[in-house]
């Protein structure tokens, strides 16, 4: 009975985390950077109501209940029961949610047209492990977002251990970022990024409309290509 209490007490404690993170993309700033992300996704994945779709990492599902709204048959996995226990409150019947790690996914080959990932990889070991498995079970295209470097948001929330929920993530360069691919069945392989000024107010928002999306200097750079099939 402790050890149930035990753990009943601790996904409180993940699904109050869970609750606070969700509420961030609540705010002007949250709302903006997560609508610019969510635009870039669908623009490399080249996506199609009806689709099926993979949200690996998804956390709160913020992402995943996204596209299951733009008519997508989503499915959202992570390792953290509290944060998928929030996930299921906020979702609807249609949506999908499984328990798993992105480095074992419980899926067969290309069981999904696309398969998405966002600022997810850089929080666990053996990324390209990751990545692999992710390729293996995209039908179709696949688009993986991870935290740049070579970004301002870098040097504003990714110094020693980064700050607030940037804490113990991973920061790559946009070459780094191709270097997980090397050797991988993979072709059409594109790298872009988005939020360049992450501050949200209106110069970051005139900014955004007017830099492309090819120049990686955004807080976000994300891979998007298709799985090589013999």
């Amino acid at each position: 009975m402790r050890n149930e209490a035990v753990t009943m007490a601790l996904r409180k404690v993940d699904q109050t985390d869970a609750r606070t993170y969700d509420a961030w993309y609540d705010t002007p700033r949250g709302r903006w950077i997560g609508e610019a992300e969510l635009s870039l996704l669908c623009q490399l994945v080249r996506a199609r109501s009806g689709a099926t779709l993979l949200d690996v990492g998804c956390g709160t599902g913020w992402f995943t209940r996204r596209f299951a709204a733009k008519g997508f048959h989503t499915t959202g996995l992570d390792p953290n029961q509290g944060s998928l226990a929030f996930a299921r409150e906020r979702s609807t019947p249609e949506i999908r949610w499984a328990l798993g790690d992105a480095r074992a996914l419980p899926f067969e080959d290309q069981s999904f047209d696309h398969v998405i990932s966002v600022a997810a990889l850089c929080f666990m070991e053996d990324e390209r492990q990751a990545v692999s498995e992710i390729v293996r079970v995209t039908r179709s295209r696949f688009a993986i977002g991870w935290l740049n470097r070579s970004s301002l948001l870098y040097w504003q929330k990714g110094h020693s251990t980064g700050r607030g929920a940037y804490y113990g993530a991973r920061w790559h360069r946009p070459e780094e970022v191709h270097d997980l691919f090397s050797g991988l069945p993979v072709h059409g392989l594109v790298v872009r990024s988005v939020v360049f000024c992450p501050s949200g107010n209106p110069v970051a928002k005139t900014f955004e409309r007017i830099i492309p999306n090819w120049l990686l200097w955004g807080g976000l750079v994300i891979a998007a290509g298709e799985p090589l099939r013999a």
